[in-house]
Parts: C-alpha cells; structure tokens; sequence
C-alpha cells in the first residue's frame, strides 16, 4: 500500500511540474502514473550502475556528475514512455531537482500523517 501510495504522490509531483516547466509535457494522468512506475523502476535498476560506472568523474566534480545521471534517468524515461517529452537537457536537469524536492515534501507529509 505504501508503495501504491508514493507512486500516486510521484504522479502528481510530475504532473504539477509538466504544467510549471514550459520543457515537460505530459498528455494525461495515466501517463504520469506509467512516468512514476517507470521513473522508480530505472532508479532502482539503472541509476546505480550509472553511479558506479561514473564514480570517478562524479568524484572529481564533488557530487555534481549526478545531476547529469539524473537527467540521463528522466530522458530514458522520456524514451520509453510515449505521452511523456522531456525538450532538452536542461529541462531534464530542472525536472529532477524540482521533482526530488516535491517528493520529498510529499513523501514528509505521508510519514507526518502516518505518525498521528
């Protein structure tokens, strides 16, 4: 239930950013839930290889490299989701700084309201 619950949260967290950031676009909400899905799972399976693929370059810039590993994710998720564009690199950069801050935001409400 708690996983359902986080990807509805990364739906919307994706959905509000498509209608912020004039270099996202996503058609419907469906899409944004397969976004979702597909953005968790290219984090828990591709992220890690690229961080380690990439360590010494993500050692050398102190950290800063996987702002460009983030937005290879978002641009592969781009890719494979068909309702889901992604303009530039930039874009991509922006959309996963602001959607890690909006997760997180959402995700601290979930944990706060499961406190009381």
């Amino acid at each position: 239930m708690k996983t359902i619950l986080r990807i509805l949260l990364s739906a919307i967290a994706v959905v509000v950013l498509s209608k912020v950031l004039p270099g996202i676009g996503v058609d419907s909400y469906t899409t944004a839930i397969i976004v979702a899905v597909v953005l968790s799972l290219l984090n828990f399976f591709i992220k890690p290889l690229l961080v380690i693929l990439t360590l010494p370059v993500t050692i050398v810039t102190l950290g800063l490299f996987l702002l460009v590993v983030n937005a290879c994710i978002i641009k592969l998720a781009g890719y494979f989701v068909s309702g889901f564009t992604v303009d530039s690199w930039l874009w991509a950069i922006v959309f996963s700084l602001l959607l890690s801050l909006l997760q997180s935001i959402l995700f601290s409400i979930l944990k706060s309201d499961k406190e009381k």
